[in-house]
């Protein structure tokens, strides 16, 4: 749908989403797996805010920087898979041009946070690892509130600049993004004017908060694993790589598919291997966080178990005083 923008132009008030193109039945049954995606993604995640915020042996900053990541992922899933699983079942795939602007702003504000939250966490891993007599002086816990609002700021303020710029942009036609979701290239290669610049300063951008974090995570985790080398005792290496192992796999599944589909110049081609990797990040990785965090802790798995005792046990009791 268009209005009137200047003279003859006109000005672009929704966009089509092609998302991906299947028979309606697909369709369906992709909505049928999406629906369950969101709904393991938001449940786990849940689950795991409620058990540190509530549990005592989760009150330490690994913990805590673990509820915030559970936060970001369902803020992510919220922002992305709603619309997309609307559109599985829509003839016509429209979001309205504020709200393609706004989903994208979120996104990329949620992402970049995520990857600096990430940058932050293996900093606290290391710290536990390689100074564990001065873990609890450092990471204080006015240290990691800081941290926290550091990383939401640093997404605030790297992605305000380029949103404002896309907000002046004209879009006179065509109004198809070739994608799921309002991402930025397809949505910038739809602007009636030269986006060279506006190109080169999303790129500029991406390339210091993502290689910039996960340098700071490949520093991190050499100390770590130099320190777990030196550690003598088995059992000591062995708790140290549990520790860290959960961390590592959730930082090389976002930085490796964040990496291909954003760090690089240009971004026109390749556009449906972008669609494919970028579920990774939107549906499937905040849907296996809280299951790589929680199967590999055993403090986790702890907490779990009692919440669980706990709810199945006040159900009991509930149920007794019904029949009495």
């Amino acid at each position: 749908m268009t209005d009137t923008y200047f003279g003859n132009r006109t000005r672009v008030t929704e966009f089509i989403l092609i998302g991906f193109l299947n028979p309606f039945e697909v369709q369906v049954t992709l909505f049928m797996l999406f629906f369950i995606v969101f709904l393991v993604t938001v449940v786990g995640n849940s689950v795991i805010i409620v058990l540190t915020c509530s549990d005592y042996r989760l009150q330490s900053p690994m913990y805590f920087f673990l509820c915030n990541l559970s936060i970001i992922e369902i803020l992510i899933t919220v922002t992305v898979v709603p619309k997309m699983m609307e559109n599985f079942l829509s003839e016509r795939k429209t979001i309205s041009f504020y709200g393609c602007l706004a989903q994208s702003y979120f996104y990329f504000l949620l992402g970049t946070t995520e990857y600096v939250l990430l940058a932050v966490m293996s900093y606290d891993r290391y710290v536990a690892v390689c100074s564990p007599l001065h873990y609890s002086n450092i990471m204080r816990k006015k240290v990691c509130i800081w941290l926290v609002v550091a990383s939401w700021l640093c997404g605030f303020f790297s992605i305000l600049v380029p949103t404002v710029m896309k907000l002046q942009l004209p879009f006179c036609g065509p109004n198809t993004i070739n994608h799921f979701f309002c991402d930025s290239a397809p949505l910038l290669h739809l602007a009636c004017a030269d986006i060279r610049l506006l190109e080169f300063i999303d790129f500029i951008i991406s390339l210091p908060i993502l290689l910039g974090s996960l340098l700071l995570t490949v520093f991190s985790y050499f100390y770590i694993i130099c320190a777990i080398i030196r550690t003598p005792s088995a059992t000591g290496k062995q708790k140290a790589f549990s520790t860290c192992a959960s961390h590592f796999t959730v930082v090389t599944i976002g930085y490796g598919t964040s990496v291909f589909i954003y760090v690089r110049p240009s971004q026109t081609n390749s556009m449906n291997l972008n669609k494919v990797a970028s579920l990774l990040t939107t549906a499937f990785t905040p849907m296996l966080n809280p299951f790589i965090f929680s199967l590999r802790n055993q403090k986790v798995k702890e907490a779990l178990t009692d919440l669980v005792s706990k709810c199945v046990g006040a159900h009991g009791l509930g149920l007794n005083s019904r029949r009495v």
